[in-house]
């Protein structure tokens, strides 16, 4: 897998990625994405809605975070990145599996794939040393 894609490019794409996700969670909470193609369609409410983007918004920063530390561009707490990155894997590697279970079809379409390449991404930045 090392020799397939650099650490620093899966890194970039993986910002690049996440900061399409938080552009994307925003366009949720303010309205302008139906809320009924993402959590399996469950949200029934306003407020539910705010929750639960509101911690995907926090946690989608925070990876950004500890990615960008992972990869260089923030020098302090590299030791706490590595065990961060593996965090992050197994958050994507249970988000697809997720994706491919719900009853939601954008969810298993275009989520989905889009989660396993994410999922692959941050494996290959994981194993990076």
């Amino acid at each position: 897998m090392k020799k397939l894609i650099s650490a620093k490019l899966s890194g970039n794409i993986l910002v690049t990625c996440l900061i399409l996700l938080f552009i994307f969670h925003v366009l949720l909470l303010v309205g302008m994405i139906p809320n009924d193609i993402v959590w399996g369609g469950k949200i029934s409410n306003p407020e539910s809605l705010i929750i639960f983007e509101s911690i995907s918004l926090l946690l989608t920063l925070l990876f950004i975070l500890v990615i960008s530390i992972k990869i260089g561009y923030i020098k302090k707490f590299r030791k706490i990145s590595n065990f961060g990155v593996w965090f992050i894997f197994a958050y994507f590697l249970l988000n697809t599996i997720a994706n491919f279970a719900s009853d939601v079809s954008a969810e298993k379409l275009m989520f989905g794939p889009i989660t396993v390449i994410v999922t692959f991404l941050t494996l290959r930045l994981a194993i990076e040393k």
